[in-house]
Order: C-alpha cells, then sequence, then structure tokens
C-alpha cells in the first residue's frame, strides 16, 4: 500500500488531470451535466429544495451533504439577504452558509433607469456643461469670426453646419426646422429692392399681419366687455396674438437680412460677409441666446445699461426695457417671478424714507426690504416717477455700484435654478419606469439632455426615444447611426430595454456579484489584520463598488491594476503571480470548453472569476439573463467545488488520510481563529496528528482547547503555501506512523455520519425551526 504522502502526492503534484479525471467518470459527469441542464429551469427556492438531484448535488458542492435534510433551514439560509448583516445566514459563523446562499440568488436584480454612479456621473456632467457654457460660447464666436472672414459664397456659409448653427441660433431660428431655402432667399436680399425675396415674401406679410391687427383692435374697441360679447372678444384677441406672431417672425428675419452681405447670386468678396459691427451684433446675439447668463453676457449686460441708463429719464422708460429691467433685479437680488415691472415702478417712486410707514417699502417690502431700500436709493426718481431739473436716473458713483452689484450675482438665479433642477432630477428618475416616462417628465428629460451637451428644445423626441432602447453592443443600433458621442454617452447613463421598459444596469459585474467579490476581498484583508488595515479594505471595496459600475470592457478591467489587485486577491491569487496577458487569455476563454487557456488552470479560481463578469466573446459587457436564479460565477462554483469534494471523497476511500491532506490543503488558509478549526472536526483531526495529541484533548474546556492551539500553530502559518505544504508532509508521515496496524480513526471524522459533523450553533437552529422560535 503506498503512503499517505506518495498517494496525496500522485493527486496534488498534477491536480488540474486529477480533477478532470474525477470530472469525467461516468456519473459525475452525467450530474454535473444535469446540474447545468436544469439549473436555470428553477424560478423559486421551493422549487429547487423540491428538486432533489439538484438540491443534493449543491449542497454536497458546498460541504452540507450532512444537512441535506433540513430544507427549512437550507430554505431560511437561501431566502437571506446578503447584505444585511442581520439577516439569518450572516447571523451563521459557519461560513459555509454564507456561501451557499451567495452562490444563488432567487430575487431578481433590481431594474432602475440608473444607478447612484450614473446619476451622480449625470448630475456631474449637467454641473460642468452648466461651468462649461462660457467656454463653450467663446470657441464658438471664435470659430465664427475666423471662418466668416473667409467665407466667399451663401452656399459655403450655409453648407458648414457649425457656422449655419451659430447664425441661427443667434437670430433664434429653430435648427430643426428652418427651411434652406427661405435663409438662402433673406440672405441674398437687397432691403431696398421691392422685387427682393424678403421683400415679396415677408414684407408683404408684414403688411396683410398689420392690417389684419389694426382690423381687429378697431372692432375690439368697439365691443363691450360682457358675456354677450365674450366669445368675440377672445377671437380678436387671439387674432392680434397670432397676427403679432407674424410681425414678430418677418423682423426677426429682417434682422438676419440687414446682418449679412452677399450679393442677389450669392458671392461676396472675403472679408466683406459682414462688417466688424454687423459681426459684433451677431456675436452679441449669439451670447445672449443662451439661457444662463454667461460672464461674456453679463459684461454685454453690464455696457447696455452703462449705455443706456443716462439717457433714462422716467421711471416707465427704465422699466419697459427688459433689458434694463432685468439687469436691475438681478443687481439687487429681486430677480424673482414675485417681482414684475409694477413691483420696481412702485420701490422706485416710493418713499425713500424708513420711517415713512406709509411708504411702499414699508408695507410690502417684507423680508425683501432691504433690497428694495438699496434698490430705491440706487436711483434719483421722484415719487410720480420723473426726475426733477438737472438730475439723472443714476449719477456715476450710483451706476459703479448698481454694475458691481450685478456682476457678483448675475448668475445666481442660474445657481438657484441649477439646484433645483438637480434636486427635481433625483426626486423623479427613481418614478421614471419606460422611456415614455423619460421623455414625459420634463423635469427629467430636460436636465439629462442638458447634461450631455443636448439641446431639449432642439432635439426630437423620437430620436431621444430611439437612443434609449439601443443596443449599445450591436455596432448597427440607431445610436451609432448618429455619428454623434453625445447620445452615446446618453444611452449609457440609463438603463431602457429594447422595448423601451427599465432593466437591471448592464454591470461588467452585477450588482451581486460585486458584493461577494468585495465580501471576499475584505474577509481576506482582515482575517489577521489590524483594524486600520480593515478600515482600508473597506474602503477598497467601496473604490471596487463605484469603480465596476462604469467597466464596459475586459480591457478597461485590466487597465485599472487597483481593479485587477482587487480581484485576484478577493479570489486568494496573489497580484504579483499572473500578469495581463495571462488574464487576457483567462478572460478570452470559453468556458464550457475543456481545452480552453481557463479550463487548462489547476486553480480553479480563475473560472470563478472569469464566470463573475458579465464580458461577452468580443469582451463588451452584455445584459446577463436575470431569470436565472444561479448566476454563471454560481454554476462553475458549485460544479468545481463538487467535483473537488468527490476527488477528496474518493481519495479517501482508500487512504482516509489522504482525504484529510486535501482538505486541509484547501481549507487552510480560510481559518482566521482557532475556533475555526475547532469547529470543523477534520480540521481538528489533522492538527492533532500534527502535534501528536490524544483525542481525549477535545474533551477540555472549549477556550483551553483554543489556547492550546494557539500555543502549538502560528495560524497565519496557513496563509503561507509552502509552510502548509510543510505541514500536510509532517502529517502524512505521522498518520502512517499513527495508523499502520490500527483502524483508521479518521474515517469517522470524514464520512460525519449522524450528527457529528453539525455544529453546536447548527443544531440550536434546527430545533428553533422545529419548534418554531
Amino acid at each position: 500500500m503506498l503512503s499517505t504522502y506518495t498517494s496525496y502526492n500522485l493527486i496534488a503534484n498534477d491536480m488540474l488531470k486529477s480533477l478532470n479525471r474525477t470530472a469525467t467518470e461516468t456519473v459525475n459527469a452525467r450530474d454535473a451535466d444535469y446540474y447545468k441542464e436544469n439549473i436555470g429551469k428553477v424560478a423559486s427556492v421551493d422549487e429547487f429544495l423540491d428538486d432533489y438531484r439538484l438540491y443534493s448535488y449543491a449542497m454536497k458542492a458546498f460541504g452540507l451533504e450532512e444537512m441535506t435534510y433540513a430544507k427549512a433551514f437550507m430554505k431560511k439560509v437561501l431566502d437571506s439577504d446578503l447584505t444585511d448583516s442581520a439577516s439569518f445566514a450572516n447571523s451563521l459563523t459557519d461560513e459555509r452558509y454564507r456561501n451557499f446562499a451567495a452562490a444563488f440568488s432567487f430575487a431578481a436584480s433590481t431594474a432602475s433607469a440608473q444607478t447612484e454612479v450614473q446619476l451622480d456621473e449625470t448630475i456631474g456632467l449637467y454641473t460642468a456643461t452648466a461651468n462649461n457654457a462660457g467656454n463653450v460660447i467663446k470657441e464658438e464666436t471664435r470659430y465664427y469670426n475666423i471662418v466668416i472672414d473667409t467665407t466667399t459664397n451663401v452656399d459655403q456659409f450655409i453648407n458648414n453646419e457649425r457656422m449655419r448653427n451659430y447664425m441661427l441660433t443667434a437670430y433664434d431660428i429653430d435648427p430643426n426646422t428652418y427651411s434652406r431655402a427661405t435663409i438662402r432667399g433673406v440672405l441674398t436680399s437687397d432691403l431696398n429692392d421691392p422685387a427682393s425675396y424678403f421683400n415679396t415674401q415677408f414684407e408683404a406679410k408684414k403688411t396683410v399681419a398689420v392690417a389684419a391687427i389694426q382690423t381687429a383692435a378697431d372692432e375690439l374697441s368697439t365691443l363691450t366687455n360682457n358675456a354677450t360679447n365674450a366669445a368675440r372678444i377672445a377671437e380678436l384677441k387671439a387674432e392680434i396674438t397670432r397676427q403679432n406672431a407674424v410681425v414678430t417672425g418677418v423682423e426677426k428675419y429682417r434682422a438676419l437680412a440687414e446682418a449679412y452681405n452677399f450679393n442677389p447670386d450669392g458671392t461676396a468678396a472675403a472679408g466683406s460677409v459682414q462688417s466688424a459691427s454687423q459681426k459684433a451684433g451677431t456675436n452679441e446675439l449669439y451670447t445672449l441666446s443662451n439661457p444662463r447668463v454667461t460672464s461674456a453676457a453679463a459684461l454685454l449686460n453690464q455696457s447696455y445699461f452703462e449705455e443706456k441708463i443716462s439717457s433714462i429719464s422716467t421711471v416707465s422708460e427704465l422699466v419697459s426695457d427688459a433689458r434694463l429691467l432685468n439687469y436691475i433685479k438681478a443687481a439687487f437680488g429681486l430677480d424673482k417671478l414675485s417681482v414684475v415691472s409694477s413691483t420696481v415702478t412702485n420701490i422706485l417712486t416710493s418713499s425713500a424714507d424708513p420711517n415713512d410707514a406709509t411708504s411702499y417699502i414699508n408695507l410690502f417690502g417684507a423680508e425683501d426690504r432691504a433690497a428694495y431700500f438699496a434698490m430705491r436709493n440706487a436711483f434719483n426718481f421722484q415719487e410720480d416717477g420723473t426726475l426733477a431739473a438737472g438730475d439723472s436716473a443714476q449719477t456715476a458713483t450710483q451706476t459703479a455700484t448698481t454694475s458691481r452689484a450685478y456682476m457678483n450675482t448675475y448668475n445666481d438665479k442660474d445657481d438657484e435654478a441649477d439646484a433645483t433642477a438637480i434636486k427635481r432630477f433625483k426626486s423623479q428618475i427613481s418614478a421614471v419606469k419606460t422611456v415614455n416616462d423619460f421623455v414625459g417628465e420634463a423635469s427629467v428629460y430636460d436636465f439629462a439632455l442638458k447634461a450631455f451637451g443636448l439641446d431639449p428644445t432642439k432635439v426630437s423626441v423620437l430620436t431621444i426615444k430611439n437612443v434609449l432602447k439601443s443596443d449599445l453592443n450591436d455596432p448597427k443600433s440607431y445610436v451609432y447611426q448618429l455619428k454623434d458621442e453625445r447620445y452615446v454617452e446618453l444611452a449609457k447613463a440609463f438603463n431602457f430595454d429594447a422595448k423601451g421598459n427599465i432593466t437591471a444596469p448592464k454591470l461588467a459585474q452585477s450588482e451581486a456579484e460585486i458584493i461577494v467579490t468585495s465580501r471576499a476581498y475584505v474577509t481576506e484583508k482582515s482575517r489577521f489584520g489590524t483594524e486600520d488595515e480593515k478600515a482600508a479594505a473597506q474602503e477598497e471595496a467601496k473604490y471596487y463598488s463605484v469603480q465596476m459600475q462604469k467597466i464596459e470592457s475586459v480591457d478597461e478591467l485590466l487597465s485599472d491594476k487597483r481593479l485587477v489587485d482587487f480581484v485576484l486577491e478577493a479570489n486568494d491569487i496573489d497580484p504579483e503571480s499572473v500578469d495581463n496577458e495571462f488574464l487576457k487569455k483567462i478572460f478570452a476563454s470559453d468556458l464550457d470548453d475543456p481545452a480552453s487557456f481557463v479550463n487548462q488552470q489547476a486553480d480553479r479560481s480563475y473560472r470563478k472569476i472569469v464566470a463573475s463578469f458579465n464580458f461577452n466573446a468580443e469582451g463588451k459587457v452584455e445584459q446577463p439573463d436575470d431569470a436565472q436564479i444561479q448566476s454563471r460565477r454560481g454554476i462553475y462554483e458549485t460544479i468545481d467545488s463538487y467535483v473537488r469534494q468527490m476527488l477528496e471523497e474518493e481519495a479517501g476511500n482508500d487512504n482516509a488520510g489522504v482525504r484529510l491532506a486535501l482538505y486541509f490543503e484547501r481549507k487552510a488558509d480560510t481559518v482566521s481563529s482557532a475556533y475555526d478549526i475547532l469547529a470543523d472536526d477534520a480540521l481538528f483531526e489533522v492538527f492533532k496528528v500534527l502535534f501528536q495529541l490524544p483525542d481525549e484533548v477535545g474533551s477540555a474546556d472549549i477556550d483551553a482547547q483554543a489556547d492550546m492551539i494557539n500555543r502549538y500553530l502560528e495560524l497565519e502559518d496557513l496563509q503561507d503555501s509552502e509552510k502548509v505544504s510543510k505541514m500536510i508532509v509532517k502529517f502524512s508521515v505521522l498518520y502512517d506512523l499513527d495508523n499502520q496496524t490500527t483502524q483508521n480513526p479518521a474515517l469517522s471524522v470524514l464520512t460525519s455520519s449522524g450528527s457529528s459533523g453539525i455544529s453546536a450553533e447548527t443544531m440550536m437552529s434546527l430545533a428553533q425551526l422545529r419548534t418554531g422560535g
């Protein structure tokens, strides 16, 4: 008969061959095939427990064979929420139950429009886009001013999308609905020629509109505002509104025609398309068109105010100019909906005496009283709204004070609006369940598009719907046909399926797998670590959790050494023992191909790593089948663990010492304390043989036994594979010496008949289940 060490070596020296031999044995292969083919058909915990062949296979794989009968107990384990430290599985000290529960997922991944990371990134982009608005305007203006001086014909100008959009934005013409023929006709019109395009197509419309307005106004003036005339009055007012819109539209195109100097045939000499003043006017309109008041826009507003204020002689003149009105409201912190032109009129004509209890400011100022007085004192109007002889609306000092105040507060309203928009988006996004919900909620739709540099007023809703429903892994999908990276980034930021419903986020690792990997890492780092090392491990787990939600491919993962090291160490692999080329081959492997690179590794941890990620054959993240009650990692871990258990069991049929040695090799680095050894009969048997201790030591007080283990064994040595190998050599020799002529005493330990392999804690839990406790 071969010695224990020789028999152990025959298996351990070529572990891959040994595992493959065990896996291909007829019964084992048949059981594994049944498990792989049928585990995906199970939809609930009860179905799983009722399929004895599946259930018993998994229980044996995780070393829980002796607990197969305890279905009620195991149901509580499987129903446990592993993210809850107080859950049933987490409350058990035996980690086998946690590992078993972690291999299954009977609760579907949470479907959500956005993960926390996606939400944070969207808000970050929105803020960055808002802060960068001024730089974008500056760059677009720089480009426009350079190119316009080299433009020689109208078609060259219109065909340049960037130039065209600058022009359309400046003159408030929708880029999505504009007519090229109309724009070309207006730009080449001679306003002094009655036969020009503008005069025949637009001026004529204005003439008709003005006449219609006058007719409606005349009739309106004859009607008494009563129930009899109400319908007609409403019709006339609506007609005046429509015709005023026509007039406004005509004037918009007139301004466009006046801003450019193309000849009727569309030509122009380089540098003559716009004069310096025309160019400056276009630049100003473009800058002011942005809904945000940028620093450039603020300076333009300041110049406008300082130029105009000297000519203002009455309050009504001041408040009738919307730009001046908005300027002084912002300067004095009164830029809000409740403050209208009449409010400002009343402030500027109020008594400036703070002791006048009957003044408008004292009566209606309320919490804005100080701001009202500041505005009143910045102007010199009399209480009838006029200026006294020799006075001006403001002195130079007052104008300077107003300008300083404006430059300090001009973006306060935008900042407040941003804060409100962010708050609304965060509160509303959780209610979004479909793409229709997304486009139907303005606070969500507008915010998201602005975050990605898209103008909600200029993008088709249908376009956005199709973008959000696109398959990002399909290069032919709709989003890629737009040739605009902004739409791709928008699609990545939300989780909708092809039907427009929210789905679980498409992550490199599912939320459950991230938790499993993180817990394994923290356990590895904390086993003998200091409190600081444990805290550092927790922080590293937070980093991993956040960053894994951003990974989109194998290449991205491997480019972040911090993430790679985390995954390897979580699986008890030394990061220095492998390089990226090795890992690329691992991730490129087909897990179902026995000849693939990953399947040629004796360390099955690599299979578990690959299976825990959702990378497709091209190395990109794909959406896993959420209907599966066991992840791909869970399936392969279960099968690999089962094969290892069978390998050890078969080895024990010939020599129980070999089984103990193999078991010790596998479990040694999971030991965190002496009590882990005491709780595992097989490990305790190896310990007793190693140090030649009698069986009677097991009768001593449990704490005394733990002290004894700590005296004999440096537990951290169990993390060192070389030291473990030496222990196995010593164990094998001593085991053979102890068992040369006697029947094997370890056999009962390994077969665990009855309840000998069940911990006291487990027995207590079983008792509670039986009694309903």
